[in-house]
């Protein structure tokens, strides 16, 4: 047996779509399978894998989204957006469409490799933090978009590690259980520039949607940001789009736009979810 898959790229931030849509996997499966087709060395290599199914009648289609480690994660902004495409371009889903997450139902649309996504709701900001990592003190915003986030602002993006700080933080009591680690720099009234330490990857990718999201928002309410569309541009070269319409808190609509890539596809054969050899 053989496991069809998708691979897509959100701004550098990549996954492996399964439509199991007619052949879903065993549920105790899931994890292991979205574990040992992330690897790099030994596997398809990914940020994560997304499966697609069928879902209630009042959406298009259900998703659920594992990170590279195997966690499962709520929601994923540019794992949703190629989910979007995917489910367009293999006729599951028309132009405009609504798919259920376990963060809530996100609408979604497909114009050519440009897709926009509706978050679910998003709250207000709940909770700051003062952490000292080794001399590097700053403050720390928590934001859910449909995964935990803690953000701060930084003058050097380019020379900080990420890795060492957003390590760090990510496992601060602060933000349990976990949270992603964003760290912006503001260019100017209406662009930030984002990089994201993330859980279940445990690894700077180079680019988070659900990051620049709340980047984005908690720029806008600090007042270092204005209007209704922020570019964030990530280390993947390309710009995610934020835009924010209508009032505060729970009534705002916020949407993710931005391109994405279909890479390759492929079967997946059962040497590659054989264990890794021993090293030597």
């Amino acid at each position: 047996m053989s496991i069809s898959f998708f691979k897509y790229s959100g701004h550098g931030n990549d996954f492996v779509i399964i439509d199991s849509w007619d052949s879903q996997p065993a549920e105790q499966d899931l994890p292991k399978l979205a574990r040992l087709i992330s690897r790099r060395k030994y596997g398809v290599g990914a940020d994560g894998v997304v499966f697609i199914s069928e879902g209630p009648h009042d959406v298009d289609f259900a998703v659920r989204f594992f990170n590279s480690d195997g966690s499962e994660a709520d929601m994923c902004g540019n794992a949703s957006r190629c989910a979007a495409h995917l489910a367009h371009t293999n006729h599951i889903a028309p132009v405009e469409m609504t798919f259920k997450t376990k963060a809530g139902d996100i609408r979604a649309r497909v114009e050519g490799d440009y897709v926009s996504v509706r978050l679910p709701k998003i709250g207000r900001p709940d909770g700051v933090a003062m952490i000292d990592v080794d001399g590097f003190s700053r403050t720390y915003h928590r934001i859910n978009t449909g995964v935990n986030h803690a953000v701060t602002w930084v003058d050097d993006l380019d020379r900080l590690d990420v890795v060492k700080y957003g390590r760090f933080i990510r496992r601060h009591p602060s933000f349990s259980p976990g949270a992603n680690v964003d760290f912006v720099r503001i260019v100017d009234r209406d662009t930030i520039d984002v990089r994201t330490y993330e859980i279940g990857v445990e690894d700077e990718t180079l680019a988070c949607g659900t990051g620049v999201t709340a980047s984005a928002l908690l720029s806008l309410a600090e007042g270092y940001v204005e209007g209704e569309n922020i570019h964030c541009r990530t280390r993947g070269g390309e710009e995610l789009n934020v835009r924010v319409v209508g009032g505060e808190g729970e009534h705002r609509e916020v949407s993710l736009e931005g391109k994405v890539r279909f890479v390759f596809s492929g079967a997946l054969a059962q040497d590659a979810l054989k264990a890794e050899p021993q090293r030597r």
